[in-house]
């Protein structure tokens, strides 16, 4: 390692202070954000302000025009010949119509994450194309291959049946074949 050119201790390939970009980065994201953080508080504190303040401090502070907090029907859908006013007003409909939606949302979602989920009978919950295996042409177990010494095995993907014979089954006291551990007793007891 040369004395000019020193290396950090955590990673000896990375220059050790570490230098400056060199390209240069736009601000204009930062910006957007403020200017969207800033316009929701302040629509938010406009939609307080018409929903808690009665009409004449809004009239007073020399606002004429704004929405009727209150729901009307129009008399072309109604049989009347005037507005009907229905007593909900606006200002807590809002609020609550947005908190459903959102939960609508959530219930969409897990909805649609449950219809694509297969069942546990699907062979697709074991496998599925991209899986790598073994060919079955091959004499000789290509599983066993990293018991050789200094060999590096192919990668290959485990079948669940040699997961399942790995997990649990017992080694028999003869040696021979591995069987099942009775129910209720571990397969690390000891004789």
């Amino acid at each position: 390692m040369s004395e000019n050119n020193p290396t950090s201790p955590v990673s000896p390939l990375a220059v050790y202070p570490p230098q400056p970009p060199t390209e240069v980065r736009s601000r204009a994201p930062e910006f957007y954000g403020f200017v969207a953080w800033s316009l929701t508080y302040l629509l938010y504190c406009f939609f307080l302000l018409w929903a808690l303040l009665p009409d004449t401090y809004l009239i007073r502070l020399g606002i004429s025009w704004y929405p009727s907090r209150q729901v009307s029907i129009p008399p072309s859908i109604c049989s009347s010949s005037q507005l009907i006013h229905v007593s909900p007003e606006w200002a807590l409909l809002l609020p609550a119509y947005t908190v459903v939606l959102v939960l609508l949302t959530y219930c969409a979602y897990l909805a649609l994450a449950l219809a694509g989920t297969p069942s546990f009978s699907d062979v697709s919950t074991l496998t599925d194309s991209k899986a790598h295996l073994p060919d079955a042409d091959v004499p000789t177990n290509p599983y066993l291959s990293h018991a050789r010494p200094n060999a590096i095995p192919v990668m290959y993907d485990i079948p669940i049946g040699m997961v399942n014979r790995v997990i649990y089954s017992v080694p028999s006291r003869q040696g021979g074949n591995n069987a099942a551990a009775p129910p209720g007793e571990s397969r690390y007891a000891r004789a």
